[in-house]
């Protein structure tokens, strides 16, 4: 009777813990151990209006406002993770932000920004997170120390409302390292319910590097935010993630701004290169949830790392004209 209680009681916190149904927690739990575990997580990706003005403190408080209103959404659909773009909280427009502009692109003068309304729906963020156990990662501006410039970074809050990590985007645009942002340094990788995320933002699509990189450190999902271009840019961006994600046998989640939408929306790509799910394509702000598993069993991402290796190397032949000469059918 009591082992029989235990049972139920490690069923219930799992379910409570995970949103799953008390059978789907019953079955995880009773699996045998020696059967690799097939770990699942439900998350959605967001895609948010463009605010571009850092001075506009209204526009700073009304895209937090909307963040949140997307984070009730996603939790009131059992969410665990949800995934905001590039630039969430504000996406600095560079002309705005340009010593010599408007018209003309300068150096960035980052004493426009409204920092402290800024910091005031961060810490409210972070708060509803917390509130509704919710991890959420989003976009946004890190200050840095003057007279350094920011970094273009994404946020990681943890269903605690803590801020346990940040990722700042390495490969940037032309425009970006030379007016604008500082880089960033190293991978960033963190765990939700025993699967593994990285993160890349802006235009990083663009490296296959980036995303090889994090198939060696484990990822189970690769976060990629991102405020696009232009909307006719927009399709070369999400055959990319469709590509990255095909490749290294992994999920990749694309969260791109509202006004991208009619082009391509936000979504999340299967690591069969097609798309899990998607946001409506109507420019408005929306999430769209997906169940994401990683399977330990798929035979294709090991032998793919394995094919990476020296495999090959111990079966080439040598000394062969008919394979050296290149002039011979």
């Amino acid at each position: 009777m009591t082992q029989n209680g235990n049972l139920k009681r490690r069923v219930r916190a799992r379910a409570a813990k995970t949103d799953e149904s008390y059978t789907a927690a019953l079955q995880h739990i009773r699996q045998p151990p020696h059967e690799p575990a097939i770990r699942s997580i439900r998350m959605a990706v967001a895609q948010t209006s463009l605010f571009n003005d850092p001075q506009d403190i209204a526009a700073l408080h009304a895209s937090g406002k909307e963040m949140r209103r997307l984070m009730r959404e996603a939790r009131s659909a059992g969410v665990r993770l949800l995934h905001f773009p590039e630039g969430t909280t504000c996406w600095p427009h560079k002309l705005i932000m340009s010593e010599i502009g408007p018209r003309e692109i300068g150096p960035s003068d980052w004493t426009r920004f409204e920092w402290g309304a800024l910091r005031e729906e961060l810490e409210a963020t972070r708060r509803l997170a917390s509130e509704l156990r919710l991890w959420t990662i989003f976009g946004s501006v890190h200050q840095l120390t003057s007279p350094h410039r920011p970094h273009n970074s994404l946020y990681v809050i943890s269903d605690r409302g803590e801020l346990v990590t940040r990722y700042d985007e390495r490969l940037l645009s032309n425009t970006k390292i030379s007016f604008m942002y500082s880089p960033g340094k190293t991978p960033v990788t963190f765990e939700v319910d025993g699967l593994r995320f990285g993160c890349a933002v802006g235009m990083e699509a663009h490296y296959p590097e980036i995303f090889i990189e994090y198939e060696k450190l484990n990822v189970d999902c690769v976060l990629f935010s991102t405020a696009g271009d232009s909307p006719s840019n927009a399709p070369a961006f999400a055959a990319e993630v469709l590509g990255h994600a095909a490749s290294n046998t992994y999920w990749v989640s694309y969260s791109t701004l509202a006004p991208q939408s009619p082009a391509v929306p936000s979504g999340i790509a299967a690591p069969d290169g097609q798309w899990a799910v998607h946001c409506p394509t109507n420019g408005l702000p929306a999430i769209a949830v997906a169940d994401i598993r990683a399977n330990p069993e798929n035979p294709a991402r090991p032998w793919r790392r394995k094919a990476r290796s020296d495999l090959y190397t111990s079966h080439q032949i040598n000394s062969d004209p008919r394979s050296d000469d290149r002039n011979l059918f």
